[in-house]
């Protein structure tokens, strides 16, 4: 085990060893957050701009933020999604495109503004959202939860006429003006419900831990990965020592 090319070996163990180390303490950096948001900080409104940017995924600590816009509808774009559940009762949103920002590159924002169990109420209260948006083309101001894109995938067996899933992507593709448009990736649910529909349920997000146990796990991992490293070293070593002595014996049972 003493032998330079073992000796060589070793060597290159350790710097793999070490790397495997230097790997685990960056996860355990990274496992603890020393900064967390304190207690109630989605409860606490902020303009949407300082929470995420269009085109922008939306970081994880900030899903579910109160946030408040500015903006005008686009008539046309009061969509009905369904499968949506309010305090476990399935039913219908009500959707609308929110053209946040029109000077230079055009911005929208999807906006979920209210919630029904029945459908022909959802359809006939987006015909008079877009009905009223035409008559009465004002800025309006929103406020209500920033929530991750559920993305636009269909489920086995769905409709391709439904949107069982709310996500601006699938939206956009059904929205009119979008011409040189950029889209904010996820989604406002609005506090206040608009066109006679029921306010959404969208309770506080549940407070996170500030420990990540899957980074601890990681963590683990590498320092299991730098101990197999001196252990493959070891019974490699070991093995070419033990065929060296059993050649040993057989020369030496041979010569008798």
């Amino acid at each position: 085990m003493v032998r330079p090319r073992w000796i060589g070996v070793l060597f290159v163990c350790l710097v793999v060893a070490g790397a495997f180390a230097w790997l685990g303490q960056w996860q355990l950096s990274r496992a603890i957050d020393t900064s967390p948001a304190p207690p109630g900080a989605t409860e606490q409104v902020r303009p949407i701009d300082e929470v995420v940017a269009p085109g922008e995924y939306l970081p994880e600590p900030l899903v579910g933020q109160q946030v408040e816009v500015s903006g005008q509808w686009i008539p046309e774009d009061f969509l009905v999604v369904s499968t949506r559940f309010n305090d476990d009762v399935e039913g219908y949103w009500v959707t609308g495109q929110l053209r946040v920002s029109d000077q230079g590159e055009p911005v929208s924002l999807a906006v979920a503004v209210g919630w029904t169990s029945d459908r022909e109420r959802a359809d006939a209260a987006a015909s008079a959202l877009s009905e009223e948006a035409v008559s009465s083309p004002v800025s309006v101001d929103l406020t209500g939860r920033i929530i991750s894109d559920e993305g636009p995938g269909l489920p086995p067996g769905a409709d391709p006429q439904e949107m069982p899933r709310m996500s601006p992507a699938a939206l956009l593709a059904r929205w009119h003006d979008v011409e040189d448009l950029e889209v904010y990736r996820p989604y406002l649910t609005a506090s206040e419900p608009l066109g006679g529909l029921d306010a959404i349920s969208s309770p506080a997000p549940a407070e996170g831990s500030n420990v990540n146990w899957l980074n601890i796990f990681y963590a683990a991992e590498w320092a299991v990965f730098a101990g197999f490293a001196f252990y493959l070293w070891y019974r490699l070593a070991r093995d070419a020592w033990e065929k060296e002595v059993e050649d040993l014996d057989d020369e030496a049972a041979a010569a008798s």
